[in-house]
């Protein structure tokens, strides 16, 4: 609940932690629900309805869970003290305390206090609502308000509950399975299958027949209603296959029947459709489909069966979304429309409001360069010198080779150079100049001097060198011209010494040797005629905003002072002409840049362009008053006490509505920019503030108004806020322009020096109407005193503060001395009508307002839409008038509302996890929603493969009895019982799942033998699935060259253990992935040569700073955290290469994990060189037992140890608990290997395609680099040969050897497709190979960088999908060219499908290929083709047996209870009951 509410800020969080500060006394009074209910009751205090619906969505989906948990890890390396419930941390800064300070994280509370670096931090660890926390809370929330200490409170829970989190967010699909090769275990499985009553559920609904509304409905009844419901439970549905003209029209019939029924069951029915369509009976309807589809493509780019969601014209990608992140979403929007929706925006005025395109704040502005005080050395345009080059702006579009620059006669390029010649570093520059201007690169240079060094009139040429330079190059330029005025300069500063500046003497020693006629005294002496603009570029740089010199402009945008080396500034500039490059061609191709168009123009009516630089208006950090309260008409500013308890919202909407303005108003009487000045204006610096903002309403163009508030420096008082009495009075009685030159008469230093001298007010205020002093005289103070505090609580201001504020954007508190010209108000004003204020302006003068309303409104909503984080383009998605094709669905009245448009055809993949997430946005929030049917026409093969569930809820739910429900699962139910079914989890991108207990093959689900076994329709099968860490990624490259450092390791862990997981870096991308759970991580580089050569210069997404040492890594969420690394090699070892030949060591061996411990140093070498690696991968009971004997075959036939490395994620749970039983038993060390499937390649949809990806696509990350070698032998394999031959065998330079495939079985001859069409072509005379068995030399597959080069051509290739149809060898065989494998003598391969009968003898290993002639099944063919496999099996068989046995006897000595338990556990639901993850 605390941290949902901390979301919307620091202060909401404290008050709600004081306000349930000793709630958990109710915890053991009341029911589960009651508690819950007492506590969203509380919460409900600080949130409207929307955000509590959106809370209950939070709890359900167990949003901030991670955060909790990350403080707990985070506990876990202070170690509390002793059954403690609550402890402090005390940390101080001061040296008689040994501890550091310590690392205060991004999403730390820390209690609202004085703002100080030199006092103590105190961390509190503790449950809040106990009575513990109460005590500790109440010492250092006051503490921490006197400003005495820092105090940090992090979430910790002493005796955490055992049971472990019922998790949502997920999708479980049941595929059905190809069953063309018979591959299911005949082994029983000992029955852990629970059957149940068909009436003890709670599945309500059975193909469409509610039964629990008929049994209410129709008591009389039951008995039949029973019957029936069984009957239908009972009755097979099998699949029978469709012809294919049936399948034509299949999304258009499911579109018709979705429509024709009542709008509010009509997802329920498309989520029915396509979650269960392979069990689903489509017919045609009685009435012709005359569906009126329209075609998208044209506006939004979207194609017939595509699926597009969007929520208020935001694009929901759900390959990419997750609930996580859609709640998320609905919480950024929700206070963009509560906002609008208090400030009384209804209906479509939302849409167009939301909609409205608010720029995004820039960090590059660019100083208008169209200004008389530059000098330009050329122009491109006029200069006879590039008369050869062609001007069309259309030659931008002409192709060239990479890194031309195009001769253009345009003046595309501007670079302006602000140099004061007597300083050293003008010199290089000047000469940088003069080589862009000799080498005609097409660069419109510009050379502004500044002479800051004097502007005094009577100053001549002959006492200052700089003004002497001026007016010499003046003289050269005006009697020669601007290219003999360069060369001048340059030979000039060829006399200068280096570390030296320009002196008088050499400007004038050099005009009498190049001048000799000239008079010397008429050109340097005071009354030069060649000085007549020496001030103005000196005014230009004081204008302009710009700091110190020297400085350079591209296209009006400053250089950084890193990028004015005279060394880098030629890359820079030549890279900044490429990418503007770019920018030009986009703009000629989309037709804003025509021939008729002056560039430069062009380029300085661009939206970044400012008239002048202000850091502080400029600055992307931005904050916002908040004016989305409703003002109630009881609270006024007159009556300070009510005003102080008022919440910043409700301050800020009483000065809003009671505030009197300045206006210039337009033609309309509307205002688009609203300026708030405050300051204390009985001091000279808030006069002066005032006056500005005063003169700028005058000259600026109609539409600005100034509003005043006062911020004395004392207590407010009759003496301290006279003058701004005066201004309020004015403001009260006169009019506009009066009032104006009134307060402007006031502000005037002579007015001010009267008040100071004695003058009283009264006095002054003489001249002016009798109503002004009436009104003057009798007002009070009180309300100053509340302006008072709203600028201490709201604006942060310490008395006697000034600050601007601007449509709500706050800029300040001001230094003392800082000034805020007329300029600055001319360059806000101009920011903020560019952000969004004259496009909100546009949209509420169609409202029909009043004027002062409507510049209110325009304030305010620009304030709100500006202040929103900015994402991506809303898109106006409307469909016309189209009752056929368009399900509506109308938001409730006078709510706020969510605009959501779904585009999709019902029965695809999209649909699937769509029609969940629409149900289930729905009932979280108060939604506007059309859904278009975007059918297929002529499906030719079934539109899904798979039966599917969403497991999603929008509340958290209570059972019968007030206990909480364990939460959300996935059933499936009215399943046919034909099939095999294979099970898939589809989480988000950054979970890593494994099934944890399941006595059932997972990949092989076949309905017709469980109910053969059991004799019942109805069947509990509950495999339990668990969340075993979240993922972190990142991208790595190395900043000296730019590319990624392959093979650099990372590793991740925390302050006690710093190496828990590892890593190595692809070069694709730099990408790197690390397992990781909620906590506080330090990402370090692997010890060992990795460190030895890197180090880490700075990295980006990260928790800590981005140029600290230890790079720290906080997960506190389910969505996916991406960070980036820059690292940089060592300056000794700048030659040293990660991947090369001599350079392992001998440490990187002995830290790899293994299950039999490691050996020591001394022998490391030696055991790194025995050590058989052999990696394999397996899917399903049949392929695993397959692949125990294969483990067993190798044994068998080698002296030399061996480790397996076995593919992690798609093991069974039974074999990952025997597997150290075997291992034990036959002495062989193996490891369990995990990598997901990166979210940048390619996704597979199919598990087996999946499975062949990790085949081939990770090998160069999925093992150690201590790894040389590694043999991967398929499951279905017996090995007959010592495989130590296979791995010392020479691959003569290639990375990889493969056996090619047999040729000697002729009667196979019509099925060996590689002898003909593509592969015939493709491999010329090389031989196709297969993939069951290859040895790979790690070391050189990572030095060609093979892995990078398989993935790239498999981004290529699986768009199609018709490519690749055997993954795991197409791709090697494909990429032959590229990566070149050595072919195996083909003894190493055996497989009865290809090879003849005589080859068998010789033959190394025995492959169990699959026969597409006689389809005969796996394990058939092994008992008879490799007489040992029986022999191999029932040892297997015996051992497996012996460990269950003993797991028994082991259960036996338990309390049968705890045993009943576990049993009655899994006694859920119907069917099949997804127990979902744990965490």
């Amino acid at each position: 609940f605390s941290e949902f509410i901390g979301e919307d800020g620091n202060e909401k969080f404290w008050q709600f932690v004081d306000t349930v500060k000793e709630l958990t006394v109710y915890k053991h009074g009341e029911s589960v629900r009651s508690y819950y209910n007492l506590i969203l009751k509380k919460a409900g205090q600080f949130l409207t309805d929307l955000q509590v619906s959106l809370l209950k969505f939070a709890l359900a989906l167990r949003s901030y869970s991670p955060a909790v948990h990350a403080s707990q890890q985070i506990a876990s390396d202070e170690p509390p003290p002793e059954a403690c419930p609550a402890f402090k941390c005390l940390l101080t800064l001061f040296p008689n305390v040994c501890r550091p300070k310590p690392y205060l994280y991004k999403n730390d509370h820390t209690y609202p206090g004085v703002n100080k670096t030199d006092v103590p931090v105190v961390i509190l660890y503790a449950e809040i609502g106990t009575k513990k926390f109460t005590t500790f809370h109440k010492v250092l929330s006051e503490k921490a308000g006197e400003g005495t200490l820092v105090y940090v409170l992090r979430h910790y829970v002493a005796d955490p509950k055992p049971q472990k989190m019922l998790l949502s967010g997920y999708g479980v699909e049941l595929a059905i399975k190809s069953t063309e090769y018979k591959a299911v275990d005949d082994t029983k499985v000992k029955g852990q299958l629970t059957i149940v009553n068909a009436e003890d559920d709670n599945i309500d609904e059975v193909q469409g027949f509610l039964f629990g509304k008929l049994k209410k409905s129709h008591p009389e009844i039951q008995e039949q209603l029973t019957e029936l419901r069984k009957h239908l439970l009972e009755s097979t549905n099998d699949m029978v296959p469709l012809k294919v003209w049936e399948m034509q029209d299949l999304s258009f019939q499911a579109a018709s029947r979705i429509m024709s029924v009542p709008k509010f069951d009509a997802l329920k029915l498309m989520r029915d459709l396509s979650q269960n369509f392979p069990s689903k009976r489509f017919w045609h309807s009685t009435k012709s489909l005359s569906l009126f589809f329209q075609h998208l493509s044209e506006t939004i780019g979207v194609h017939p069966g595509d699926g597009e969601l969007f929520i208020n014209g935001l694009h929901i990608d759900l390959d990419i979304h997750n609930p996580f992140s859609i709640l998320d979403i609905l919480r950024g929007e929700a206070r963009v429309l509560e906002g609008l929706h208090n400030l009384g925006i209804k209906g479509e005025h939302q849409g167009k409001l939301l909609r409205l395109p608010v720029n995004a704040v820039d960090d590059s502005y660019a100083l208008d360069i169209r200004h008389p005080a530059i000098m330009w050395l050329n122009d491109i345009e006029n200069d006879p010198v590039y008369r050869s080059w062609p001007t069309g702006v259309q030659e931008l579009l002409r192709a060239t080779f990479p890194g031309v620059i195009r001769q253009i006669r345009r003046n595309f390029f501007n670079l302006v150079l602000f140099l004061d010649p007597v300083r050293e570093e003008s010199v290089e520059l000047v000469k940088l100049a003069e080589l862009f201007y000799k080498h005609k690169i097409p660069l419109r240079l510009v050379i502004g001097f500044v002479f800051v060094v004097n502007t005094k009139d009577e100053i001549d040429g002959f006492s200052d060198a700089g003004v002497g330079f001026y007016r010499l190059l003046n003289y050269i330029a005006d009697e020669y011209d601007l290219s003999q005025a360069l060369l001048s300069m340059l030979s000039m500063y060829n006399k200068v010494d280096v570390g030296e500046t320009l002196s008088v003497d050499t400007v004038s020693s050099y005009l009498k040797r190049k001048f000799p006629k000239a008079n010397a005294e008429r050109i340097l002496g005071v009354e030069s005629e060649y000085d007549d603009k020496r001030q103005d570029g000196a005014l230009f740089h004081q204008k302009s905003g710009l700091g110190a010199l020297p400085l350079a402009l591209f296209n009006g945008v400053p250089l950084s002072p890193d990028e004015m080396d005279p060394d880098e500034l030629e890359t820079i500039i030549l890279q900044r002409i490429m990418d503007t490059t770019t920018a030009f061609q986009r703009a000629v191709f989309m037709g804003q840049l025509t021939e008729g168009s002056d560039v430069v123009d062009y380029l300085m009516e661009e939206a970044n362009v400012v008239p002048r630089m202000n850091p502080l208006i400029l600055s992307t950090d931005r904050q916002y008053l908040d004016f989305t309260a409703k003002p109630g008409d009881l609270y006024d500013w007159e009556d300070t006490t009510m005003f102080s308890f008022l919440d910043s919202r409700d301050k800020t909407a009483v000065m809003a509505k009671r505030m009197k303005y300045f206006t210039n108003s337009d033609e309309d009487g509307m205002s688009a920019v609203t300026m708030w000045i405050v300051g204390d204006f009985e001091k000279v610096s808030g006069r002066k503030l005032l006056l500005s903002a005063l003169k700028h309403m005058q000259k600026a163009s109609p539409g600005v108004r100034v509003g005043v508030i006062d911020n004395p420096s004392g207590k407010p008082s009759e003496d301290n806020t006279v003058l701004y009495r005066a201004i309020w009075a004015s403001l009260l009685t006169q009019k506009n322009k009066a009032a104006a030159e009134f307060v402007q008469k006031l502000l005037k230093e002579e007015s001010s020096q009267l008040l100071q001298q004695g003058t009283k007010m009264k006095d002054l205020l003489i001249q002016v109407k009798e109503g002004l002093r009436n009104v003057f005289n009798t007002l009070e103070v009180d309300f100053i005193r509340s302006q008072q505090q709203f600028c201490q609580d709201v604006l942060k201001l310490r008395p006697g503060q000034r600050a601007v504020i601007s449509n709500g954007r706050i800029l300040g508190p001001f230094e003392e001395q800082e000034e805020f010209t007329v300029e600055d108000f001319h360059l806000l004003e101009k920011i903020t009508l560019s952000g969004s204020a004259e496009k909100v302006k546009a949209k509420v003068k169609q409202m029909g307002m009043k004027p002062k309303q409507a510049s209110d409104l325009v304030m305010k909503v620009d304030a709100l839409l500006t202040a929103a984080p900015k994402g991506e383009v809303r898109r106006d998605v409307h469909f016309i008038k189209d009752s056929h094709s368009v399900l509506r669905l109308s938001p409730r009245e006078n709510e706020v509302f969510y605009d959501v448009v779904a585009i999709v055809d019902p029965l695809t993949r999209e649909a699937q996890k769509m029609s969940s997430v629409l149900i289930v946005l729905s009932q979280v929030v108060n939604v506007r929603l059309q859904v278009f049917m975007n059918c297929r026409a002529k499906l030719s093969e079934m539109p899904l493969k798979s039966f599917y569930r969403f497991v999603l809820e929008s509340d958290v739910y209570f059972l019968a009895n007030d206990t909480v429900s364990p939460g959300p699962v996935a059933r499936f139910m009215e399943l046919p019982e034909s099939p095999l079914l294979t099970l898939n989890m589809i989480t988000p991108e950054s979970w890593i799942v494994q099934a944890v207990r399941s006595p059932h093959d997972l990949d092989n689900i076949h309905l017709a033998m469980v109910l053969s076994i059991n004799h019942s329709p109805v069947v509990v099968f509950c495999p339990l699935q668990f969340l075993e860490h979240l993922l972190l990624e990142g991208h790595c490259f190395d900043l000296s060259t730019g590319q990624p450092p392959r093979g650099l390791q990372f590793t991740l862990g925390m302050s006690r253990d710093p190496l828990m997981y590892d890593t190595i870096v692809m070069a694709n991308l730099g990408y790197f992935q690390l397992k990781a759970n909620p906590g506080a991580w330090i990402l370090r580089l692997r010890k060992g040569r990795s460190e030895d050569i890197y180090q880490i210069l700075t990295h980006d997404g990260t928790d800590s700073p981005a140029d600290a040492g230890d790079v720290i890594v906080v997960l506190n969420s389910f969505h996916s955290k991406i960070i980036k690394v820059r690292v940089q090699k060592k300056a000794e070892k700048i030659n040293e290469d990660l991947l090369s030949e001599n350079s392992e060591s001998k440490g990187i061996w002995d830290s790899i994990a293994s299950i039999t411990g490691g050996s020591k140093k001394d022998d490391g070498e030696k055991k790194k060189e025995d050590v058989l690696n052999i990696f394999s991968v397996a899917s399903g009971h049949l392929y695993e037992r397959f692949l125990r004997i294969m483990m067993l075959s190798v044994l068998r036939h080698t002296e030399t140890p061996v480790k397996f490395w076995f593919l992690k994620n798609y093991l069974s749970p039974s074999f990952k608990e025997t597997i150290s039983h075997m291992a034990e038993t036959y002495g062989f060390q193996y490891e369990l290997v995990q990598y997901k499937w990166p979210r940048w390649l390619h996704q597979q949809t199919e598990k087996q395609r999946i499975i062949w990806g990790y085949k081939i696509l990770f090998l160069d990350v999925l093992f150690p680099l201590a790894v040389d070698k590694i043999i991967f032998v398929d499951a279905d394999q017996i090995v007959r040969a010592d495989l130590k031959e296979l791995r010392d065998l020479d691959l003569e330079g290639a990375p990889y050897g493969y056996t090619p495939f047999c040729d000697s079985r002729r009667e196979m001859e019509g099925y060996r497709f590689w002898k003909t069409g593509y592969w015939a072509s493709h491999l010329g005379h090389r031989k196709y190979h297969i993939s069951a068995l290859y040895v790979v030399d790690l070391k050189k597959f990572r030095k060609i960088a093979a892995g990078d080069r398989l993935r790239g051509q498999y981004q290529a290739l699986s768009q199609d999908p018709n490519s690749l149809s055997n993954l795991d060898q197409d791709l090697p065989n494909n990429m032959i060219h590229q990566v070149a494998i050595k072919s195996l003598p083909q003894e190493w391969l055996w497989c009865e499908t290809w090879c003849d009968d005589t080859s068998k003898v010789t033959a190394k290993t025995i492959d169990l290929c699959n026969n597409p002639k006689t389809k005969e099944p796996k394990l058939t063919a092994a008992a008879r083709i490799v007489p040992e496999w029986v022999e191999y099996d029932n040892e297997i068989k015996q051992l497996l047996r012996r460990v269950q046995e003993q797991e028994d006897t082991a259960a036996q000595k338990q309390t049968p209870s705890s045993s009943q338990h576990k049993n009655g556990e899994q006694i859920k639901t119907l069917f099949f009951n997804l127990c979902p993850f744990h965490m």
